[in-house]
């Protein structure tokens, strides 16, 4: 099994990509630390999953507060001794509007999530990993990170700064035995996806836009993101490091 007994931190692990991951670990033997916002989301997850009792602890936290990154790093070492993987996942997609549209709070929130959370995240493993000698970081970015998409200027500029943050982590840590990628999924059947039709005129007209510009022509599912993070996450990937793994049906190879 490729995580057999792996510690593995997954923040936003009540989000649907963060649930599908969490259940695909569980299966493959992880120890898991499951980390979002509320401790209701996340024991559903649990409940959706094959976990047993001692094989996983939940933190509820905020990944924006220092204390809150710090604490669910210590409450990992000092229940399972290590941090094998990071699989740094929350995130947010903000309001739909354009640029001149925009407010200040709102690319403040995004920002917030997204990139400074994902800044703790490494900021904090890397401290632990680099110690061991050993680990794996995967950061949740987008296709969007690499394009662009009308109307979500605060996430686009966030997932950029991930992609940004991943290949200068994984520069930093190169030679320590840590390895820092990050993922960029597209159009994954999600809320993200229910919250961008269900701001247009006609939702169902805009499921079929959007994934008409998909080569495959469907969206991604959950399940098959958690597939590339698997990977990513075990020793096959043992020469993986600074790179960014498109899940997306195609669409950027256009």
């Amino acid at each position: 099994m490729m995580v057999l007994d792996k510690v593995v931190i997954i923040t936003g692990a009540a989000g649907v990509i963060g649930q599908a991951t969490v259940r695909l670990f569980a299966k493959e033997g992880a120890k898991l630390v499951l980390v979002d916002l509320f401790k209701k989301d996340i024991e559903h997850a649990v409940r959706k999953s094959a976990l047993k009792e001692g094989d996983y602890l939940i933190v509820e936290a905020d990944v924006t507060n220092e204390e809150d990154v710090e604490n669910y790093i210590q409450q990992t070492l000092d229940t399972f001794g290590r941090v094998d993987v990071l699989f740094n996942n929350a995130g947010i997609e903000g309001e739909v509007s354009n640029i001149t549209d925009t407010s200040v709070t709102n690319m403040s929130n995004v920002l917030n999530v997204n990139v400074i959370g994902v800044f703790l995240g490494l900021k904090h493993a890397l401290r632990v990993m680099e110690k061991q000698n050993s680990g794996s970081i995967i950061n949740t970015a987008s296709d969007a990170g690499l394009s662009s998409a009308a109307g979500l200027g605060a996430y686009v500029a966030s997932k950029h700064a991930v992609i940004g943050l991943t290949k200068t982590a994984a520069l930093e840590s190169a030679g320590t035995g840590v390895r820092v990628n990050a993922i960029c999924p597209s159009s994954i059947n999600s809320r993200l996806m229910r919250s961008l039709e269900e701001g247009t005129d006609n939702p169902m007209q805009a499921r079929e836009e959007y994934e008409s510009k998909i080569p495959m022509k469907r969206y991604g599912e959950p399940e098959e993101v958690a597939q590339v993070v698997l990977f990513l996450a075990s020793d096959r990937a043992s020469f993986v490091t600074g790179s960014h793994y498109n899940v997306d049906g195609g669409r950027l190879a256009k």
